[in-house]
């Protein structure tokens, strides 16, 4: 990497901690339009439908994990825009996670102590409008399946810096709620290019079809932020703020 990549990153993207109801708003809002017009991966009828106060329809994608969840935004700073989103569902009780629910899983957690710290990385979205090239059309993730053209040249980071960005966010979310392990169904582009800068996760059951093929994988912390900082140290630096979040984690 040419050029220092948490300066890259703050150049042209905000993390925006959606922690008002205006801001969920925006959230739900930016999936709808991932989720059902973009991809089609939804249909109406999954969604909740308002109407604001103007007269005019608000179109809501959400689910009953929301209320569990913690979600970011990822806004570009020239524009304006929210460019992608992400949630981690929170521990609730006993209750299952999607990922246990829709795969199946050879090891999935069942230690008590271990759930009481598992989150599940999900709607890991981005916009159209940073759907730059051929392959990324059809992708919730904004991702190519060849990978390889992420490697050269600025203008092809960027959608790297929406992919870091976007766990930069979920590892915020994790130190803020004391979360260890993350469970995620991920499409296969994705895990590849993550598992390129070290952001690795570890497969835990068979593909899965949903809307394309899905892997479920798990990770921790005490296994992907050595070997992000072994691999990438930029990116170990954006994903910790130059450490700045392991210092207030402990």
């Amino acid at each position: 990497m040419q050029q220092d990549l948490l300066s890259a990153f703050t150049r042209y993207f905000e993390l925006v901690h959606a922690d008002t109801d205006e801001l969920r708003t925006r959230v739900f809002q930016l999936r709808y339009q991932v989720y059902v017009v973009e991809t089609g991966f939804e249909t109406e009828s999954d969604c909740a439908r308002g109407v604001d106060p103007s007269g005019h329809p608000i179109h809501l994608e959400e689910d009953e994990f929301d209320v569990r969840s913690d979600h970011y935004l990822l806004r570009h700073r020239r524009t304006g825009v929210y460019a992608a989103t992400v949630r981690l569902i929170l521990p609730a009780n006993h209750a299952p996670y999607p990922i246990e629910a829709h795969c199946d899983l050879d090891d999935p957690v069942r230690d008590v102590s271990v759930r009481s710290r598992l989150g599940e990385i999900s709607r890991f979205a981005v916009s159209k409008a940073f759907k730059r090239r051929l392959g990324e059309a059809g992708s919730v993730a904004g991702v190519a399946a060849d990978i390889e053209m992420y490697f050269d040249g600025d203008e092809r980071r960027v959608l790297p810096h929406i992919s870091l960005g976007l766990f930069a966010a979920v590892m915020r979310m994790a130190h803020a709620h004391g979360i260890s392990h993350c469970y995620a169904v991920m499409e296969p582009a994705l895990v590849r290019l993550l598992g390129r800068f070290g952001v690795v996760f570890r497969r835990i059951g068979p593909d899965v079809e949903y809307h394309g093929v899905r892997v479920p994988c798990i990770t921790s912390a005490d296994e992907v932020l050595p070997s992000i900082r072994l691999v990438a140290p930029q990116v170990w630096d954006l994903i910790t703020n130059r450490g700045e979040l392991l210092i207030a984690a402990t």
